[in-house]
Parts: structure tokens; C-alpha cells; sequence
């Protein structure tokens, strides 16, 4: 059956059963030829390929680690390295950690503590929940707030990204020990040790980042001014703004901040090495490397200690990927 378009006059096909047909006037769906079917199918096989080499080559030695991790030392130093433990172990976790029934010989040889892993958890957590907030609310500033000045200020403020964090070392050592009226200090920062061997030290100079600020500004730009305009014409004051309405749309780009501060914070060794001296308080970075000594290296609690540094930045990237790569494409940091 057939009927015609009142405006164009042009026959079009009504369905005269229940089954699916395409109308006359509807598009025809581009596909593909044989040939370019064949093509695209071969191309993406290609594609896959090296994806999969690519992706053996790098995991072949993480693999590898984790496998180590299970042997003993006579196995790993084997002539021919096995990819799977003949007679797993943990006791090299065991010792690592400090946990369980350890013998003399286990013990002298020297124990790791669960204690340096929470403390990179507390210090790393709260590196990056405050950089987070902070960095959020200079980027909302300089992305969202008139005032004069704010490019040239903004400019000079990335400009310290070309600095090299070597450079800073001595200035920050220097400020963290006189900080007024802590670690026995007085109002004028002398006569003690200030943030000196202590979280605080840790933790405070890694409050602010000038990555993390230009990250986020540039997602904060796609926010369209009128939202914020119509909210401050119901009433609301610009922190409410801020926490309420650009806090929750910058979901993707504060994903990947926090990631790349975690990563940072968890990682971080020469800082806790220069500042940090009382062994309860060391991080993971710094107590992993009591076990590299020349010639009186302990392979299996240093491999051990490896793969649980490691862990934590693996589960976080996994939880968090689909975030972390929309934020980075959505910020104007993609290539």
C-alpha cells in the first residue's frame, strides 16, 4: 500500500504489518562494502595485535615481581627464572610486615613494618583530599572571578611548574623547621625543630599544586556563566556556588587531580628521606629502601614490599579509569 506526502507529493511506504520496514523516504544506513568490511576487520585485528604485545611487554616484569614475591631466594637467583613458584611462600609478606611467628634467622636478617604503609595511606589521603580542595577553589577563582590582575597572576603562578622541585628542597627544609609555635618553637619560629619528623611536614607542603590548579581551571571554564549567575540572582553566595554547583559538575576533572596527587604522594621519597628521621614515622618509599644495601640486599622482602607499594596505586587507577581519562579529555589537556 501506498500513500503520498502531503508537502512533497513523494510516495512514501506505510507498514501494512506488524514487521519492520524501512520507509521510502527514510536515509539508507552507510555500510560498509565487502572489500572495506574486509579492510576494517583485517586493520582492527592489526590494531589488536600489537595492543596485546604491547601490553605483555609491560606487564611481563610486574608479572614477574609478583611471581618473585612468592619465592624463595634460592629460586629466584636460579639459573633460568620461573614465572610460577615451585613451592610458594609468603613468608617474605610475613616479614615484610612484621606479622606472625618470624625465626631467628628471618629476624635477623631484618623486618619491614605495617606501620610505613599507613603511614603513606594517612599521609598520601590527606595530601589529596586537601591539594583537592584547594587547588578547586583557585582554580574556581581564576576561572570564574573577575578582579584585575588575573591573567598576569595566573601566568606567573604556572610559571613555577618550570621550576625544578630540587631547587625548592633547601627553601622549603628551612620554612618547614622555623614554622612559629610548633615542635618547640616560638612565635617567632626559633629554638626548635618545627614540622621537622613530623606528619605536618609531610602533609603541608603538598597542600597546593600549580598542575592541579590548571587542571582543574580549564574544566571549570566549560561551565556555562549563566548557571552561576542565575544562582547568585536566587541568593547564593559564591562558597555556595562553589561547593554546590561547580564542585559536582567538575566530577571527572577532580578524579584525575586526585589520582595524579595520590600517585605523587604515595611515591614520594626524597622528601620523607630529608625530613622525616624517627622510624615510626617513615612511609613506604623511605622503608623499602633499608632493604637495598650493597651486597646485603633482601630481594624477597624488597619484592614483597614492592607489590604492596604498588597495589594501592593499581586499585585506585582501575576504580577510578573511566573518570580519570573523561577528565583528561574534557580539561584541554588531551593531545
Amino acid at each position: 500500500m501506498t500513500t503520498y506526502n502531503e508537502t512533497e507529493r513523494e510516495p512514501v511506504a506505510v507498514l501494512e504489518a506488524p514487521g519492520q520496514r524501512r520507509r521510502k523516504d527514510e536515509p539508507r544506513r552507510n555500510r560498509p562494502r565487502k572489500g572495506q568490511a574486509s579492510e576494517w576487520s583485517y586493520g582492527r585485528w592489526v590494531v589488536y595485535l600489537i595492543l596485546v604485545v604491547g601490553a605483555i611487554v609491560f606487564m611481563a616484569p610486574f608479572a614477574w615481581l609478583v611471581s618473585a614475591s612468592f619465592q624463595n631466594l634460592s629460586e629466584i637467583f636460579s639459573g633460568t627464572p620461573h614465572w610460577l613458584p615451585h613451592d610458594p611462600t609468603t613468608a617474605g609478606y610475613k616479614q615484610f610486615l612484621n606479622l606472625g611467628h618470624l625465626s631467628t634467622a628471618q629476624r635477623g636478617q631484618g623486618t619491614g613494618d605495617w606501620r610505613w604503609f599507613a603511614n603513606s595511606a594517612f599521609v598520601a589521603t590527606s595530601v589529596t583530599v586537601l591539594q583537592t580542595f584547594f587547588n578547586a577553589l583557585a582554580a574556581y577563582v581564576f576561572a570564574k572571578r573577575e578582579f584585575p590582575g588575573r591573567n598576569i597572576i595566573f601566568m606567573v603562578f604556572l610559571a613555577t611548574m618550570m621550576v625544578p622541585g630540587q631547587v625548592t628542597l633547601i627553601p622549603n627544609y628551612i620554612i618547614t623547621k622555623h614554622i612559629p609555635l610548633f615542635g618547640g618553637n616560638n612565635i617567632l619560629g626559633n629554638g626548635g625543630h618545627g614540622w621537622l619528623d613530623s606528619y605536618w611536614g609531610l602533609i603541608m607542603p603538598g597542600t597546593v599544586s600549580a598542575f592541579g590548579i590548571f587542571l582543574l581551571r580549564q574544566y571549570m571554564l566549560s561551565i556555562p556563566d549563566d548557571l552561576l549567575q542565575a544562582a547568585r540572582i536566587d541568593g547564593a553566595n559564591e562558597f555556595r556556588i562553589f561547593w554546590s554547583i561547580v564542585l559536582p559538575l567538575c566530577g571527572p576533572a577532580l578524579a584525575a587531580s586526585a589520582i595524579f596527587t595520590f600517585q605523587a604522594a604515595w611515591e614520594d621519597f626524597l622528601w620523607p628521606l630529608i625530613i622525616i628521621s624517627s622510624p615510626d614515622r617513615y612511609t613506604a618509599p623511605l622503608g623499602l629502601a633499608l632493604f637495598v644495601v650493597k651486597n646485603e640486599t633482601s630481594w624477597n622482602l624488597l619484592f614483597a614490599g614492592s607489590v604492596i607499594s604498588t597495589l594501592p596505586m593499581v586499585v585506585i587507577f582501575v576504580v577510578f579509569q573511566r573518570r580519570f581519562i573523561k577528565g583528561i579529555a574534557l580539561s584541554g589537556l588531551k593531545g
